[in-house]
């Protein structure tokens, strides 16, 4: 994961401010509708990109402070969502990011925590 670190923290920024943008679009994106499918939502949207992060970082407190900052990120989302007027804040929303992160640590502990590797393996053929 050392000859496109580069590469994958932009990509991993660019998912970020994906993310932000459709927290606070005044339209937001339509979910696959049954109940609580936008909670499905945001643990897979934060889950994914906490197993995103973890393929650059391998290290214990590296992920933590990860961990910490996409946290911190969901739960400042939805205090700006209640700023906005127009989006609705909710504290499931917060759980769910959480959760969703804490998901991603874990699963980046089984095989889908070293496709990054992997494919950069295959890429350097």
């Amino acid at each position: 994961m050392h000859k496109f670190r580069h590469a994958w923290l932009v990509l991993g920024g660019v998912w970020v401010a994906a993310i932000v943008y459709l927290s606070l679009a005044p339209i937001p994106p339509q979910p696959i509708d049954f109940e609580y499918s936008d909670k499905l939502g945001h643990v897979l949207a934060y889950g994914l990109l906490m197993l995103w992060f973890c393929q650059v970082f391998q290290k214990s407190a590296h992920r933590i402070q990860v961990a910490l900052w996409l946290i911190a990120l969901g739960v400042s989302m939805e205090f700006l969502q209640r700023m906005t007027g127009y989006r609705y804040f909710e504290y499931i929303d917060m759980l769910a990011n959480s959760v969703g992160v804490l998901l991603g640590w874990a699963l980046a502990n089984t095989v889908l925590g070293r496709i990054g590797a992997m494919l950069e393996i295959k890429f350097l053929k």
